[in-house]
């Protein structure tokens, strides 16, 4: 298998979940000097998009009026398909060659094999989903840190209240400070939102060639779904993997249809279908042992389901005030 098709799904991943785009670190380039670039694309702009290049560097990129979009392709007997400004999308491997205006590169002819296309498309289905579910929790947690950044402003009110209050002091200083610890507790909360810890992790194995579901693996998937049943503010990974036997298509739609038969079976068990997110085939990346033993690849036919739960979600914000002498 190509070296790429092993390695952009890791690749994706760490550029649309991990690694910043930081608009300060944008490299210049000499304005009409041609130049090649290779890397990945971080963020899709006006006209253009953000890249990260093999040594790490960042560049704006504007399309040519007349900019060729097409396909690397590793068969010379046929021509190169065609694409559109729409498919550079994040997370997607690019060579781009060009020439600099304004301190942009401004890119003339875009080549991407269709191998790196179908896994940045297929992650970015991904994760879209978890930061949509994600922007609607910091919107809810949101609304909960206005509240208490109110309460807090009244603090100064009820320690006024509290001076001219015969024997009141004591009980204005206990609010006081129940308010400052909700607002501290709510912040906590805040910053932990996108903090997931992984309650859970079963690895299902399957035999040559088969997406079948053994008594074991539907034992391990019960208790997932048992286990998911009694959490808040949880999803559920499922990441679908092959050997080495057989080519690469197959491979991959093998293990597609392996983590698809697992998140049907967590749906027949009630875990509703927006708790899972959308069941993705790696084919024979990331091997968790050695492909040339027998051992090892029946170690690799696998899927590997993952409860995660979300921090800020499932910290409430509770405040404990002190009980009256």
């Amino acid at each position: 298998m190509k070296k790429l098709s092993m390695l952009s799904p890791l690749v994706v991943l760490f550029v649309a979940l991990v690694v910043p785009v930081n608009a300060q670190s944008n490299t210049q380039i000499t304005s009409g000097a041609k130049m090649k670039l290779k890397g990945i694309i971080l963020k899709q702009e006006d006209q253009g998009f953000r890249m990260r290049d093999q040594a790490g560097s960042e560049w704006t990129v504007r399309l040519a009026s007349n900019a060729k979009i097409e396909e690397k392709k590793g068969n010379p007997f046929r021509g190169s398909k065609k694409y559109t400004a729409a498919q550079l999308v994040r997370g997607l491997y690019v060579e781009v060659e060009g020439h600099g205006n304004s301190g942009n590169l401004i890119a003339d002819k875009i080549k991407f094999s269709e191998d790196s296309l179908h896994v940045a498309t297929s992650v970015n289905s991904t994760v879209v989903p978890v930061e949509n579910r994600l922007g609607e929790a910091e919107n809810r947690v949101t609304a909960t840190e206005e509240n208490a950044k109110r309460l807090s402003g009244q603090i100064d009110e009820l320690a006024q209240v509290a001076n001219v209050a015969k024997g009141g002091a004591a009980a204005a200083q206990e609010t006081a400070d129940a308010a400052v610890e909700g607002v501290n507790r709510t912040n906590d909360r805040i910053s932990s939102l996108d903090d997931y810890d992984v309650k859970k992790s079963e690895t299902i194995n399957f035999k040559v060639g088969s997406w079948m579901l053994s008594k074991e693996a539907k034992a391990q998937l019960d208790e997932i779904a048992s286990q998911a049943k009694t959490e808040k503010g949880f999803m559920i990974e499922v990441r679908g993997f092959a050997s080495s036997e057989g080519g690469e298509n197959l491979n991959r739609t093998l293990s597609q249809k392996r983590a698809e038969v697992v998140m049907h079976y967590l749906a027949d068990q009630g875990i509703p279908l927006r708790r899972i997110v959308l069941p993705f085939g790696y084919g024979i990346a990331m091997p968790v042992a050695d492909n040339s033993t027998r051992d090892g690849r029946k170690q690799n036919r696998r899927t590997e389901v993952s409860l995660l739960v979300s921090k800020g979600l499932t910290n409430s914000v509770n405040v404990n005030r002190a009980s009256k002498q």
